[in-house]
């Protein structure tokens, strides 16, 4: 009989688990809006103005990284300019090799695909 008491009190346990937890969620949310800094339009006038800076931040940054990328682009490309004039002169040809001359490389080591 005692056993049935014990299986009963312990099957009602979930319902006043469930009415203390609503009881806890309403009574944080009222204390929460009480003692809230700042009324709802202000905090969002807050983050509007937030968003505002960090948009300007990130298009300032993506300029700046833009300009930087160009630059760098342009050395480079003054860079291989003069690489490929300096090899122009030095050998009197062009740097690019010639059909005759791939044609001597590529049977130095490839694979051939005729099979006979």
């Amino acid at each position: 009989m005692a056993y049935e008491y014990d299986r009963l009190e312990r099957e009602d346990g979930g319902g006043s688990f469930l009415m203390g937890l609503l009881a806890g969620t309403v009574l944080g949310a009222g204390l929460g809006m009480l003692f809230a800094p700042k009324a709802g339009s202000e905090l969002r006038n807050q983050l509007g103005e937030q968003a505002g800076r960090l948009k300007n931040q990130a298009t300032d940054g993506y300029q700046q990284a833009t300009e930087k990328v160009s630059q760098i682009v342009d050395k480079g490309r003054e860079a291989y300019d003069r690489a490929r004039s300096s090899a122009g002169s030095s050998t009197g040809s062009s740097t690019l090799p010639t059909s005759s001359q791939t044609g001597s490389m590529s049977g130095a080591g490839s694979y051939s695909t005729n099979r006979g």
